[in-house]
This record gives structure tokens, C-alpha cells and sequence, in this order.
């Protein structure tokens, strides 16, 4: 009875030590120099199954932590990969947008490496790669990760990583594209984007030119229509052809 009971103490001693939560594999504050304002803690890296030849997959998870109390608008970091002698094997982007003081956020790198990771170090991204914004029709404005750009078509420089970009233009409505800019990736690309169905009816004159309004009235010899709030009046003789924009019945 004396064993038996030693053997179930010892068991019980060990449940807690299995049960122990995972450390991470390793902690970074950012920047490394001065004070901090991020602090990254990285996972074990998983290998994904199905992996042959040199190139390997894993992921990792990511936990970052505002450690200021401003708001993080835009963080654009290179994450440089080694291998246990210190040899670089590969890399990866973290961008991190609006993060609020104290704010914690955890995410899933994908990484393409050469070896078995097993430590990690970061680097402030500043390499920027050019692009041509154009959307169909031109004269969108546009937005990138927040901040206005100018209008289409334009020349941007963006830089590595994932970038949300956002059209307006009036007559439409309002568009969202996000994209991703890879190493690989060169300078001189372009993007565009329809804009889509107008949020307007488009009226054009005989003399060629377009307006974009709303069709208030039309009898016999004038058509009336709302042009940025001005009620304008046409002879019909004037109007070559009108588009309707198909709109919502109003609820009852």
C-alpha cells in the first residue's frame, strides 16, 4: 500500500509540469536601441507537412504588445530567419496598422526558409517599391492604409507587405482593394480598379459633354435633374441620352 500510494503522489506531482504552458521561443522588444515601443513573442516554429528539397514551410505564432501609450498608425518590420549556427535562412513581413496603447494582438506568420528556424531577429522595413494607381474611370481619389495619396491615375511608393487601398469618387460608390507587395516584386508595376455601377444617373448632351446627377423630371420639352444639390433644367433637344442607375425601392 506504501508504494502504491508513493506512485500515485509522484503522478500527481507530475500532471502540473505537463500541463505547464508553453514558453515562448523567443521575446523581442522593438526598437532595440532606446525605448521600446513593441514587444513581439514568437512561438516554436511548426513545420508544415509536405515539404520537400531545400525550401520548407512553417508557421509561427506571433504576439505583439503595444508598450506605448500612442496610438502604433503604421509598423513595418523585416523578420530576418537563422538557423542554429546563426546562418540566415530566410525572411518575412510584419505589418502592424492602428494598434492602440496597450492593445495585445496575435497573428500566424508563413514563412519559406531553407533550414530549421530556431531564432529570430527584426529589422525596421524601408525598402519602397513604385506603383501606378489607376482606376476606371480616372480622377478616383485614393487612400493608402488611411492616408490620401492623390487621385488616379498615381505614383505611389509602398512598402513591403499587405496595403489597403480605397477609391472614392463622385457619381460612385465607395471601393476597397487590398494587395500584397512581395520581395520579389520590382518597381514599375501598376493596379487598377473599376469602380463599378454609378451611385448616379449619367446624362449626356449633344455637345459631348457627361453629367452625373439625379433625374428629377422629364415631360415633353424639359428635363430637370440634381447636379451636387443644384436643381438644372435642359431642353430635351439638348439631352443625346440618358442612364438610369437602378436604386432601392424605399421601405415602407
Amino acid at each position: 500500500m506504501s508504494r502504491l500510494w508513493k506512485l500515485c503522489a509522484l503522478l500527481l506531482v507530475a500532471v502540473p509540469t505537463l500541463a505547464a504552458k508553453e514558453t515562448p521561443l523567443q521575446s523581442l522588444d522593438w526598437p532595440d536601441t532606446g525605448t521600446p515601443v513593441i514587444r513581439f513573442s514568437f512561438s516554436k516554429f511548426k513545420e508544415l507537412d509536405g515539404n520537400s528539397g531545400k525550401q520548407r514551410v512553417y508557421i509561427d505564432d506571433v504576439t505583439a504588445v503595444n508598450l506605448s501609450n500612442k496610438v502604433l498608425d503604421s509598423i513595418s518590420l523585416t523578420l530576418y530567419v537563422f538557423d542554429k549556427a546563426h546562418v540566415r535562412i530566410g525572411d518575412g513581413l510584419i505589418n502592424l496598422n492602428h494598434v492602440q496603447p496597450g492593445e495585445t494582438i496575435r497573428f500566424e506568420l508563413t514563412l519559406n526558409v531553407s533550414g530549421v528556424p530556431t531564432s529570430v531577429s527584426l529589422a525596421a522595413n524601408t525598402r519602397t517599391l513604385s506603383i501606378t494607381i489607376n482606376t476606371v474611370p480616372q480622377g478616383a481619389e485614393i487612400t493608402l492604409d488611411g492616408k490620401d495619396v492623390g487621385v488616379s491615375p498615381k505614383l505611389v511608393d509602398v512598402t513591403l507587405g499587405k496595403h489597403m487601398l480605397e477609391f472614392k469618387k463622385d457619381g460612385y460608390n465607395t471601393g476597397t482593394f487590398p494587395f500584397e507587395m512581395g520581395p520579389r516584386d520590382v518597381d514599375g508595376g501598376s493596379l487598377s480598379y473599376e469602380l463599378g455601377v454609378s451611385a448616379l444617373d449619367t446624362i449626356e448632351l449633344r455637345d459631348g459633354s457627361v453629367l452625373s446627377g439625379d433625374l428629377v423630371s422629364i415631360n415633353g420639352m424639359e428635363v430637370q435633374i440634381r447636379v451636387g444639390g443644384n436643381v438644372r433644367a435642359f431642353d430635351r433637344n439638348q439631352i443625346k441620352r440618358i442612364s438610369l442607375t437602378q436604386r432601392q425601392q424605399p421601405s415602407q
